[in-house]
């Protein structure tokens, strides 16, 4: 096996791999990031096709840019590639169709984990390309993190991925406007935290009665009304002007609810905002 990049998570995944007994090459632009990793028992390969003669080649670079020149440099054909760098659908899409005129077995995937946690049973990669590929190598795959295959559409893993991810840094950035409001009045962090967490456990709740109006298309309801909603974000945005903190983050969910109301769902549940989003 090989890896090409050893970034923080580059250099995870080779240490995952070497700690499960894998013979493991490693390359990086700059050699000096191999040395924890050489004296683990990796061996260094001086270039990209030193690296690309392993059966499995896993790439994680910085970028889908800077990764190219170092496939074409690294004569993939008949070999897998286990692409797990960052990017978006249409890159993914982009290097499988790349991949299939030269021969090379595609399979891409997202980490959703930390480097810190490769490895580890909370571990979890969303792979998508080759079903064939990933069931002949899911025992290496299984090392890094557990493995969930979604399908041989090879973008639809950077698509969970960034779905997933906007979930995250809205959820962030509400906590971080929570954070300020309630700290403009001198409640701190830890006091807060906690209820937040509560909270955030109590909404995780909704999301399969909404998922399940999204898909029904059914967005009748008895228990909160849009407008109601609606009005709530109008106070949070005067309260957070009042407070002297910045309005940037509930006054643009306030615009996309008062658009669904004008456009009348008022009456409906808050799931028909999905309605002026997609």
């Amino acid at each position: 096996m090989s890896v090409l990049g050893l970034g923080r998570m580059g250099a995870a995944l080779a240490g995952a791999l070497l700690g499960a007994g894998h013979d493991v090459a490693v390359w990086n632009r700059s050699p000096l990031k191999a040395g924890p990793l050489l004296d683990r028992g990796a061996r260094l390969a001086a270039t990209p096709a030193e690296a690309g003669a392993a059966d499995v080649v896993i790439s994680c670079l910085s970028t889908y840019d800077s990764q190219q020149p170092v496939l074409d440099a690294a004569s993939l054909r008949g070999r897998t590639l286990v692409n797990l760098t960052s990017g978006t659908p249409e890159q993914a899409r982009g290097v499988a169709k790349w991949a299939a005129s030269e021969g090379i077995d595609y399979v891409d995937g997202v980490i959703m984990a930390v480097p810190q946690g490769i490895g580890t049973p909370g571990a979890r990669i969303l792979y998508s390309g080759s079903e064939t590929a990933f069931a002949a190598r899911r025992d290496v795959l299984e090392v890094l993190g557990e493995p969930v295959f979604l399908g041989e559409d090879a973008g639809m893993a950077a698509l969970y991925d960034l779905a997933l991810l906007g979930m995250m840094w809205s959820a962030m950035g509400g906590y971080l406007h929570a954070l300020a409001l309630v700290g403009s009045e001198g409640v701190t962090p830890a006091e807060f935290t906690p209820m937040a967490l509560d909270w955030l456990s109590s909404v995780g709740g909704f999301l399969t009665g909404i998922g399940a109006q999204v898909a029904s298309g059914d967005y009748e309801t008895d228990v909160s009304a849009l407008d109601i909603n609606a009005a709530g974000l109008a106070m949070l945005v005067e309260t957070s002007r009042a407070q002297g903190i910045g309005t940037e983050v509930p006054a643009t969910l306030r615009a996309l609810f008062d658009r669904a109301v004008a456009a009348g769902h008022g009456a409906h549940a808050i799931a028909s905002v999905i309605e002026e989003i997609r």
